[in-house]
């Protein structure tokens, strides 16, 4: 994949700055797999003494959307991506650096392919989990992309 973790954070940094002032930063990203990390911090706290649960969602939408963009990117091709629906379940409190791990990159090159040929749009679900420096799982997030041509 030719985008690198660098550029795509100074990207954040421009498009997504609420998700960069928090601390969310890529840290990889392949084909099939991309990996977030977060840390809990004053910015990003709730009342409870953890991290706010929209800052998870944020880092785990990143951890899929990063895949989309690059692989629409690779396609040569404009078509817009949109999330339509997303579930997430909380399991323990968010302390700590907490990385968000998607590995579901293999579901995006169908519906893309898909797109183009057939002209209509196309949804997959795509699944993120966090989990805080000792393994421990502290939230799972589901999203549902969308992928259409843009005319």
């Amino acid at each position: 994949m030719a985008v690198s973790t660098g550029k795509f954070n100074t990207f954040i940094f421009f498009k997504l700055p609420s998700a960069w002032w928090c601390g969310v930063r890529l840290r990889y990203m392949d084909q099939s797999k991309a990996v977030v990390t977060v840390r809990h911090r004053w910015i990003n706290q709730n009342p409870f003494k953890s991290m706010f649960w929209a800052v998870q969602g944020m880092a785990a939408e990143l951890s899929t959307g990063a895949m989309v963009i690059a692989q629409i990117r690779e396609s040569g091709q404009r078509i817009s991506m949109l999330v339509a629906n997303n579930k997430a379940n909380f399991s323990k409190k968010a302390t700590g650096k907490i990385t968000f791990t998607c590995k579901d990159g293999h579901l995006i090159e169908g519906a893309l392919q898909k797109t183009m040929e057939t002209g209509e749009g196309q949804t997959f679900w795509m699944k993120s989990i966090g989990v805080n420096e000792d393994g421990v799982v502290v939230s799972t997030f589901d999203f549902e992309w969308t992928v259409k041509l843009k005319t």
